[in-house]
């Protein structure tokens, strides 16, 4: 049975190309990418140790082995902080766990407090699994008409996949869906990405399955919105880790006057203030 670090490692290896690393081309090969070889090479392990990493029957390979694999596979530091966060949820795998546990929805009190203080700009408390648990009159103000806060847990993975509004509010949409799935890796247990996956993927179908097998680390550029009402919106984001609540607060701000005056316009048809949370 494989392990998700190798599983990472391995699709990693495959869509890799030699002339990006500046290798020769040693003619045909089976199989796309780098071989075994390649990396090995490159990191200084021997072929045989790469497969057991790879297919799983190594799960506790030592920070110098997985920074001499980060190199050899040029990752970025994106993609390296992934990999550490694999080993350890690997490494943990084989000591066995309790039960699955859900998500933990509940926002403290300075938490909101430092929510309001953003008023009345966009701004929204969240966990790695979609949960949206506390948001801004902004940020109200721009889901409107979207769909996004109409169910009474909403939750933002079940939104993207679900949901046909979301490609027209979306119009990078694979990319927001990428992102999404990744999320689900970075959660407070691993367990806890399973046990949304499990009851997700009936319901999002293989666009959600594929992505959730192929591990890749989004690039989080300028988020793109198609208001129903403002038209397209630009936005920067900024994150805010709560790593005690296993939550983040997220920000987003205009990237650009033309979004700066459609927010503004958005604003004034909501109270100001008037915070929204879940729990």
């Amino acid at each position: 049975m494989g392990t998700p670090l190798g599983d990472f490692l391995r699709l990693k290896r495959d869509s890799t190309q030699p002339e990006q690393l500046g290798l020769p081309e040693h003619g045909r090969r089976r199989s796309p990418g780098l071989r075994r070889s390649d990396v090995a090479a490159r990191a200084g392990v021997s072929v045989e140790y790469l497969t057991r990493i790879e297919q799983g029957r190594d799960r506790n390979p030592s920070v110098a082995v997985l920074h001499a694999l980060c190199d050899a596979l040029a990752l970025t530091p994106a993609e390296r902080e992934h990999v550490r966060y694999l080993a350890k949820i690997g490494g943990d795998e084989c000591t066995g766990h309790l039960g699955p546990e859900p998500a933990r929805r509940e926002v403290r009190a300075p938490v909101r407090e430092t929510l309001r203080l953003l008023e009345p700009g966009v701004a929204v408390v969240t966990n790695r699994l979609g949960d949206l648990l506390a948001w801004t009159s902004g940020y109200e103000a721009v889901a409107a008409g979207t769909g996004l806060l109409d169910a009474d847990g909403p939750n933002l993975t079940r939104y993207v996949f679900t949901d046909p509004r979301a490609r027209s509010l979306f119009p990078d949409w694979d990319d927001v869906a990428d992102e999404q799935v990744f999320d689900l890796w970075l959660g407070p247990r691993a367990e806890n990405a399973e046990w949304l996956a499990a009851e997700l993927a009936p319901a999002a179908g293989p666009e959600f399955t594929r992505r959730m097998n192929r591990h890749k680390v989004p690039e989080r550029g300028v988020l793109r919105l198609h208001h129903p009402d403002a038209g397209e919106l630009r936005l920067r984001r900024e994150y805010l880790e709560l790593p005690s609540d296993s939550q983040l607060l997220l920000v987003l701000l205009p990237a650009g006057e033309a979004t700066s005056e459609a927010l503004a316009r958005l604003g004034g048809r909501t109270a100001h203030g008037r915070l929204r949370a879940i729990s």
